[in-house]
């Protein structure tokens, strides 16, 4: 199998081959707890801009699409399955950014403390033949009100940079969650069972 240029090969034994189209070592761990192992990694960069009048939903599922059509066009190996997503974080219809810094990770917190919000991410996947199956999962998640020291100390130990809403569950932000209601995993970043199912429904075998 011939690899793209920034392709990154993993060993596995599966006889279709499968390429995860995200550099996420969130992703990556998530897999390998359900026993799944790419047999590449190849980041899919697209411009994640969100459109006017854009809702949540529209916008996890336009960019994970946008993610497996991607490597699909740059890949170059042998005919493999792509599985690609996007998490979203969303207040009401307000999209959360990836927090880039202290004031992004601050700005999400002070948004979502004593409140409920909505997890989305949007699995796609590509089958070896070409065809494209997508699922968008939800998870309403709680948090309880915070204090400006909670807050403060959350930006101080760096957890939530780079993450959607500026928090990672899978971290100290999980002492912040009051409830929790729908799939834990798909908060870290991968859905498990809807992700599961559709690998299988593209031929893939886990």
């Amino acid at each position: 199998m011939t690899l793209p240029r920034g392709a990154l090969p993993i060993a596995s034994s599966k006889t279709v081959p499968l390429v995860l189209a995200s550099e996420s070592p969130r992703r990556k761990a998530l897999l390998a707890q359900a026993g799944i192992v790419p047999d590449a990694i190849l980041a899919a960069s697209i411009d994640e801009t969100i459109h006017k009048n854009e809702t949540p939903r529209k916008y996890s599922r336009r960019l994970a699409e946008a993610k497996v059509r991607t490597i699909v066009e740059r890949w170059t190996g042998a005919p493999s399955v792509i599985l690609a997503a996007d998490t979203v974080v969303a207040c009401g219809r307000r999209i959360l950014p990836k927090a880039e810094s202290d004031a992004d990770v601050r700005e999400c917190l002070k948004l979502l403390s004593g409140r409920n919000h909505m997890v989305l991410t949007a699995v796609a996947v590509s089958a070896a033949n070409g065809r494209l199956r997508t699922r968008i999962v939800e998870t309403r998640v709680s948090l309880q009100r915070l204090t400006d020291e909670e807050v403060e100390s959350y930006v101080h130990c760096s957890e939530g940079l780079g993450k959607a809403g500026g928090y990672a569950i899978q971290g100290r932000a999980e002492t912040f969650v009051r409830r929790l209601s729908g799939s834990y995993s798909n908060v870290v970043g991968l859905p498990l069972r809807e992700t599961v199912t559709l690998l299988r429904a593209s031929g893939y075998s886990c």
